[in-house]
C-alpha cells in the first residue's frame, strides 16, 4: 500500500512517501498564516523527487496519514468562537476554580517559581457565559431533581443574546446517564433550528469523555468545542484540494493515544500533540528490530524540543494529569515532555541577571526565521549560531535548495551576544550551543533520574532536523546515540507505522478484592458487560469507517488503586473478560508488578483491598510494518565519502580548525568517522566532536559513540 504521512512542525513541514516498499523523504517551509499551503507543497516536493506531478503521486496513493498543530496554533491565538457552558446549578464555577491548579497547570518551572507575577489563565468561556440549570442526577445515574426546561430555554436564550455562538453541555453525572444533556441539546435545536442562520454547534460532555472527572471532563469538552470549527475549516480546505488533486483515498489524523483514525472520526483534542507520540511508537518498534528495551527518544526541531521514554520494550507511561495549553484534561495521552529548544529558538543576554546568556523558549519559527535565513530575521538563534561555528554549510542547507547568510548571521551573534559578553563571535556562538544543550541534557536527565531509571541502562535516538546536530552536546550520561537516515523527517516515518487504534474509555467503579479478607470479590458479570458495552460501540465505529470489526485486535487497560491511596494506576490488563479467580489474579498480579515499578514496592497493599475506577479499551487494527535492511559490513575507513573540509570551531583547540566533511548518504556499513567532524545529508548534518566516533551499523544506521 502506498502512503504518505505528513507531519506539521514549527518550521518545516516533514513528508514520508513510502512507495513500492521504498520511503522517500521531502521537507518544505511551514506557512503558519495557512497550513494547508506547506501541506500542498510538500506533496509536490516528494512528487518532483519521485519524477512525478502531484495528481500522479496522489492518484497511486492509498492512505494520507497527518499530525497537525492547528490545535495548539488556535488555542495559542485565542480565535476560536465565542462559547457558552450550561452545566447543573451550583456548579458554574468548576473550570474556573480548575481544581485549584490553574495556576500552574502548563506552565514552565521558571514561571511557577516566579509566584509574584503568575497568573491564573484567561478563562475561554469567561463567567458571563457560564450558567447552571435546575437538575440533578446522583452517582447511581438516578434523577433526584427534574430538569426545569423553561429555565433551561430562558437561559438558552440569555446565552444567545449575550453573544454565544456554541455550546458545552456538561451537567454532573452525566456520563452515567446523559438523558438530561441530551434533552438540553434537543430544546436547543427546537429554538434555534440547525437550518436557521443562527444556529450553534451543541456539544455534550457525554459523548465527548464518558468518565469520571468534571472538572476534566468539562474542558476536554470545552476545548473540542473550540477547535472544532477552525480545524474543520483548516482540514476541510486541505481535504478539497487533494480531491480537485485526483485524490480517493483515506485521510486519516494521528492521536495522542498512539493511533490514528479518520479526520471525519477524529475530535480536535486528540490530534494534540501526535506528532511528537508518533515519533515515540516509531521508535518503539526499531528498538525492538535493534534489540534495545529502554531508550530515551529526542527530537529537534525548529521550536521544540521533544523527549519520549520506551521502558521495557513498552511505551505505556501515560500523562499523569494530561494538559493542553493550560487546561487539564481526561483523555489518555501517551507522555512526551516538551521544551521550547530548537533551530529556531533565540538568543539572549538578560542584563537584569547579570549578564547571564538564555535560549528559548521564544522561537523565531521559519517566517521571519533565523537571521542567517535573510527573511527578516534579526534576533540570533540557534541556527545562527551553527551556521557561525562552521557545522552548517549555508551553501548545503536543506539541501542546497535555501542559501543562509553567514555574514547576516555573524552580525547578529555578535550584536546581541559577543558584544554584551565581550567575548569572540565564535566563543559567543560555542556558549548560544552550549546553554540550548545544557537545557536538553538536563531535560533528559530529570525525565530519566524522576521515574526512577539510571540513564546508563538507556540508549539515546536523536531525531529531526537538529538532533544530529546537538546530540554530541546533550547526550552526556547516555553513553550511546543512534542516528537515522531519515531522522529528520522521523516523526512521519513514525506515523507510517502507527496502527488504526480508537480508544474508549468508561468509569465504572467496582471492589476488585475485598479490605482486610483480600478475597477477590469482584463483580464478574458487571465487569465483562462494561467490557461487552465498550467493544460493541468500538465494532459499530469500525464498520462505520469500512473496516471489518472481526479484524480488530481489543485490549484492556483498567485505573486501578488501592484502597486509602490516591495513586492510580493504569494497567494492561492480561485478560479482556473475567471467567473465574484465576482470570482476576493475573490481573492482580500485573496491576501489582506495574504499581511497584512506578511508585515502589514499600507502598503495595492489598490489605487495603484494591479497586477498579476506569476501564479503557483499544480497539486496533494493524498495519504493515517497515523492516530495517541489514547488510554485510565492509572496512572502516571513510576516505572515499570524504566530500572535502572546510574550517569549524572546536572549544578543545580553542580556534577553528580545518575539518573533514563526509557525505553521510555515501557511508556504508562498517564505516568508522573520527572526531573532529562533520557529516552531512540532505537535510541535517552530524556534529562529531574530538574524542567520539560515528559508525555506521548493519542496519544503515549511525551510532555515536
Amino acid at each position: 500500500m502506498n502512503s504518505i504521512d505528513i507531519d506539521v512542525g514549527g518550521t518545516f513541514t516533514d513528508l514520508v512517501l513510502t512507495r513500492n516498499g521504498s520511503v522517500t523523504p521531502a521537507k518544505s517551509p511551514t506557512t503558519p498564516y495557512d497550513l494547508s499551503v506547506c501541506f500542498l507543497n510538500v506533496i509536490e516536493e516528494a512528487a518532483k523527487n519521485s519524477g512525478m506531478t502531484a495528481e500522479q503521486l496522489l492518484g497511486d496513493t492509498q492512505i494520507i496519514r497527518y499530525s497537525t498543530t492547528i490545535a495548539m496554533n488556535r488555542l495559542i491565538e485565542r480565535s476560536g468562537p465565542r462559547l457558552a457552558l450550561i452545566t447543573t446549578e451550583g456548579h458554574e464555577d468548576a473550570i474556573l476554580i480548575g481544581r485549584g491548579a490553574q495556576w500552574v497547570d502548563g506552565t514552565r518551572v521558571a514561571e511557577r517559581r516566579n509566584l509574584a507575577v503568575q497568573n491564573k489563565p484567561m478563562p475561554i468561556i469567561p463567567p458571563e457565559l457560564i450558567v447552571g440549570v435546575r437538575e440533578r442526577v446522583d452517582s447511581t445515574g438516578k434523577v433526584v431533581r427534574p430538569m426545569d426546561e423553561a429555565d433551561v430555554r430562558a437561559k438558552v436564550h440569555r446565552l444567545v443574546n449575550n453573544g454565544a455562538r456554541g455550546f458545552v453541555v456538561s451537567l454532573l453525572w452525566s456520563f452515567v446517564n446523559p438523558a438530561h444533556e441530551q434533552r438540553v441539546k434537543e430544546i436547543i435545536r427546537e429554538e434555534y433550528k440547525d437550518y436557521h442562520l443562527g444556529s450553534a454547534p451543541v456539544v455534550l460532555s457525554s459523548e465527548v469523555l464518558g468518565k469520571l472527572g468534571e472538572y476534566e471532563r468539562t474542558m476536554t469538552s470545552v476545548l473540542d468545542a473550540y477547535l472544532q470549527r477552525a480545524m474543520q475549516i483548516e482540514l476541510s480546505a486541505m481535504w478539497d484540494r487533494l480531491r480537485d488533486k485526483g485524490y480517493r483515498g483515506s485521510f486519516q489524523m494521528i492521536h495522542n493515544s498512539g493511533g490514528i483514525a479518520e479526520i471525519f472520526k477524529t475530535t480536535a483534542s486528540r490530534t494534540y500533540n501526535g506528532g511528537p507520540v508518533a515519533g515515540l511508537i516509531g521508535a518503539q518498534h526499531i528498538a525492538k528490530q535493534l534489540g534495545y528495551h529502554n531508550v530515551v527518544t529526542s527530537d529537534v526541531g525548529g521550536t521544540s524540543f521533544d523527549i519520549g521514554l520506551i521502558v521495557q520494550d513498552a511505551v505505556r507511561n501515560y500523562e499523569f494529569r494530561p494538559i493542553i495549553d493550560r487546561w487539564m484534561v481526561g483523555i489518555t495521552m501517551l507522555q512526551t515532555l516538551s521544551i521550547g529548544a530548537g533551530g529556531g529558538s533565540i538568543a539572549k543576554v538578560n542584563r537584569a541577571l547579570g549578564n547571564r546568556l538564555e535560549v528559548g523558549p521564544q522561537s523565531a519559527g521559519s517566517l521571519p526565521g533565523p537571521a542567517c535565513y535573510n527573511l527578516g530575521g534579526t534576533a540570533p538563534t540557534v541556527t545562527d549560531a551553527n551556521v557561525v561555528l562552521g557545522y552548517i554549510d549555508p551553501d548545503y542547507f536543506y539541501g542546497g535548495k535555501m542559501k543562509l547568510d553567514k555574514a547576516k548571521a555573524e552580525q547578529v551573534v555578535q550584536q546581541h551576544i559577543a558584544r554584551p559578553l565581550g567575548v569572540s563571535v565564535h566563543e559567543a556562538a560555542w556558549l548560544i550551543r552550549q546553554v540550548v544543550e545544557g537545557n536538553m541534557a538536563s531535560a533528559i536527565r530529570k525525565e530519566v533520574h524522576l521515574r526512577g531509571y539510571n540513564p546508563d541502562d538507556f540508549v539515546l535516538f536523536a531525531f529531526g532536523g537538529g538532533g544530529p546536530t546537538h546530540v554530541a552536546g546533550y547526550k552526556q550520561d547516555i553513553k550511546r546515540a543512534v542516528i537515522f537516515p531519515l531522522s529528520p523527517v522521523f516523526c512521519a516515518l513514525g506515523s507510517s507505522i502507527l496502527d488504526n487504534i480508537h480508544v474508549y474509555e468508561k468509569s465504572q467503579r467496582m471492589m476488585f478484592i475485598q479490605p482486610f479478607t483480600q478475597q477477590f470479590v469482584v463483580d464478574q458479570d458487571q465487569f465483562n458487560a462494561v467490557v461487552t458495552s465498550l467493544i460493541d460501540v468500538a465494532k459499530l465505529d469500525l464498520a462505520g469507517e469500512g473496516f471489518d470489526p472481526d479484524q480488530a485486535i481489543f485490549q484492556l487497560e483498567l485505573d486501578m488503586l488501592y484502597g486509602g491511596q490516591v495513586q492510580v494506576k493504569r494497567t494492561s490488563s492480561p485478560e479482556l473478560f473475567i471467567r473465574g479467580e484465576a482470570y482476576a489474579r493475573a490481573i492482580y498480579d500485573e496491576f501489582e508488578r506495574e504499581f511497584a515499578e512506578t511508585f515502589s514496592r514499600l507502598v503495595v497493599n492489598p490489605a487495603g483491598g484494591v479497586y477498579v475506577d476506569n476501564f479503557v479499551l483499544k480497539a486496533v487494527l494493524p498495519t504493515v510494518k517497515l523492516n530495517l535492511p541489514t547488510r554485510a559490513l565492509e572496512g572502516p575507513s571513510p576516505a572515499y565519502a570524504q566530500r572535502g573540509s572546510r574550517l569549524a570551531f572546536w572549544p578543545e583547540h580553542g580556534d577553528l580548525r580545518e575539518t573533514n566533511v563526509y557525505d553521510g548518504m555515501a557511508l556504508r556499513p562498517g564505516n568508522v568517522v573520527e572526531g573532529p567532524a562533520l557529516v552531512e545529508t540532505q537535510f541535517t548534518t552530524i556534529v562529531v566532536p574530538p574524542g567520539l566516533i560515528y559508525s555506521i551499523n548493519q542496519h544503515e544506521l549511525g551510532i555515536l559513540e
